[in-house]
């Protein structure tokens, strides 16, 4: 009953998106009117600064009628209006006014300064992405910035093509010389025109967006993209060489060493990882964020598997407007069990009494921060007037899913793993009192160890990251996702192996406080993603502006967050997996 009411659900608030993507399978006849909508205008190099079509001075078609959006549209920053161009179904057009404006000194001076920022628009002809600029400035023979000419294009040609009775591909070309000069301000009259061009194509409808996501599996940039997992996989190899020839000889000395009769072992001083035997599973301080950070994490890595899954199966395919924020609101909710009862469950074996408090903890450990930085964010985009600012309907809509279905589920959850009694199992019994560590050299500490735990993770998706980062925070488009995800398998690997071998060298050093350690350099690698976001924006991007900044940085640091939580996660629960095996290996008194 349970599963069945979170599939409704999940289907329920997925659906329009999926809906959304079939709407633009439609069979018109000659004449028909084919849907066109504008959707945003703004700077090229500021990806999250978009404004509404109309917030531009352009000549509307009259009465203007908004799309109804899906969740992931709103949430993507689209804002759907009709379009003052008509393209009916194999209806060619020859220079077609589409409206007359006279241009005020104010108007003209908006337009200049969208047309020095590089402004570009989008629209969708039958759910096709139409991109273009809106004017160009004259730089030729100019050395001073004062003296450039600024011009807006007022023609743009469609050229369409079509298979049957379906359509399959749109372009728009700004013709170079029908412009208008802005450069003075001055009043303006415009005559917004327009060309449409038809012509027939073999290409199968099924096949029309092949175009979009054929611009990331070109042969060179595949090269690089092979270049990077054989990259990873080297790392891979020589990690887990190192782990196999030094790490394992070294182990097996030890239960060799440690497996001598009690006669010989009693005339030696007990040393090295066993001497600490009954302080190992000692329970780690702050044990309420402990647990709630590992149920925080697990939660986000269960949400990024079941991610991968939609995206290998073909959800996510170019242009699939807001698909993909939509499955992340949605499977965050619907996964918020698992973070409750992985964190209770966890929290009372390490003999914690107030579940309660703990559950609360685990429910904000990431929605906490994520939400302080929507806020300041969102009221950002309100000043600037950004499609970026949520309508307040979209902003309930998000609570309420919060209230009605993400603390529900982690309260059930956390119920559940309160009564599932599984005990800690520890195969050595811990002393009353713990023992003294000694002093360590600097480079065992903490930081050190975190910065050497975080490097190789990162070496070994860097190449990759560009990639990411061109998608997300420009207008390149990511479709291999099969390659994705061997990158991320192997970042799982390489998280997972040097925590081992770091715990292992930390327990030699009769350092028993390993758990938050283990965690801590098993995340490590978010903050060394957080460092390439330094290195992109300056070296890698044009971005620019108090917006554009706040949203990269703001919203990166969220997503560094969760990376943090959800490979601390992984680090950890394979150095208790290595701890419980050594110790279970050799006979502690």
């Amino acid at each position: 009953m349970k599963i069945s009411l979170l599939f409704t659900l999940f289907w329920i608030a997925i659906s329009p998106t999926l809906v959304a993507s079939d709407a633009s399978d439609h069979r018109y006849s000659e004449g028909d009117p084919v849907p066109l909508y504008a959707n945003k205008v703004g700077p090229f190099h500021n990806p999250s600064e978009t404004y509404r079509y109309f917030d531009l001075p352009f000549c509307s078609p009259g009465d203007v009628k908004e799309k109804k959006e899906a969740l992931g549209e709103v949430l993507n920053g689209d804002r759907l209006v009709s379009a003052p161009y008509k393209l009916d179904y194999k209806r060619e057009k020859d220079i077609e006014v589409a409206c007359k404006s006279k241009l005020t000194k104010d108007q003209v001076a908006q337009f200049r300064a969208a047309v020095k920022k590089d402004y570009y628009f989008q629209m969708y002809y039958d759910d096709l992405p139409i991109w273009g600029f809106i004017g160009k400035v004259d730089r030729e023979g100019r050395d001073d910035p004062s003296e450039y000419k600024y011009f807006l294009f007022k023609h743009i040609q469609f050229d369409i093509s079509y298979n049957r009775d379906r359509v399959i591909e749109i372009s728009a070309r700004m013709d170079p010389h029908s412009v208008v000069d802005l450069t003075e301000d001055k009043d303006v009259d415009v005559e917004f025109m327009y060309t449409v061009k038809w012509r027939e194509t073999d290409t199968p409808f099924e096949k029309r967006m092949d175009k979009y996501s054929q611009s990331s599996s070109l042969p060179h940039h595949l090269e690089i993209h092979w270049f990077s997992i054989i990259n990873s996989c080297v790392t891979v190899l020589l990690l887990t060489g190192f782990l196999a020839t030094i790490l394992m000889r070294v182990l097996k000395n030890d239960f060799m060493k440690y497996a001598q009769d009690e006669e010989a072992a009693d005339d030696q001083e007990e040393t090295g990882w066993k001497y600490i035997h009954g302080d190992i599973f000692r329970f780690p301080k702050h044990k309420s964020l402990f647990a709630a950070a590992l149920g925080s994490g697990t939660q986000l890595f269960t949400l990024t598997v079941f991610i991968f899954m939609l995206a290998l199966v073909g959800v996510f395919y170019p242009y699939n407007r807001g698909a993909l924020f939509t499955a992340l609101v949605v499977i965050y909710a619907l996964t918020s069990g698992i973070a409750g009862y992985t964190s209770a469950s966890f929290y009372c074996q390490l003999e914690g009494s107030n579940w309660v408090r703990n559950l609360l903890l685990t429910g904000c450990l990431f929605c906490g921060p994520l939400f302080f930085t929507f806020c300041f964010l969102n009221t950002v985009a309100i000043v600037y007037k950004a499609t970026a600012a949520l309508p307040f309907g979209t902003i309930v809509v998000i609570v309420l899913i919060w209230t009605l279905v993400t603390s529900p589920l982690l309260v059930l959850g956390g119920i559940a793993g309160k009564n599932s009694r599984i005990e800690f199992q520890a195969p050595c019994r811990t002393t009353k009192y713990p023992r003294e560590i000694p002093q360590l050299p600097w480079y065992r500490s903490t930081v050190p160890q975190m910065a050497m735990a975080g490097f190789l993770p990162f070496s070994a998706i860097y190449i990759e990251l560009y990639y990411i980062f061109a998608s997300v925070w420009g207008h390149k488009i990511y479709t291999i996702y099969s390659i994705l995800f061997i990158v991320f398998i192997i970042l799982l690997i390489v998280t997972a192996f040097i925590t081992v071998a770091l715990t292992y060298f930390q327990l030699t050093a009769e350092d028993h406080e390993w758990w938050w350690r283990s965690f801590l350099c098993g995340g490590s690698t978010g903050l060394f993603i957080y460092g390439y976001c330094l290195y992109y924006y300056y070296a890698r991007s044009d971005m620019s502006g108090f917006m554009q900044t706040s949203f990269f940085f703001g919203y990166m640091a969220c997503i560094c967050y969760g990376f943090f939580l959800m490979l601390g996660t992984v680090g950890f629960r394979a150095a208790l997996f290595f701890v419980r095996h050594i110790y279970r290996s050799i006979k502690c008194e």
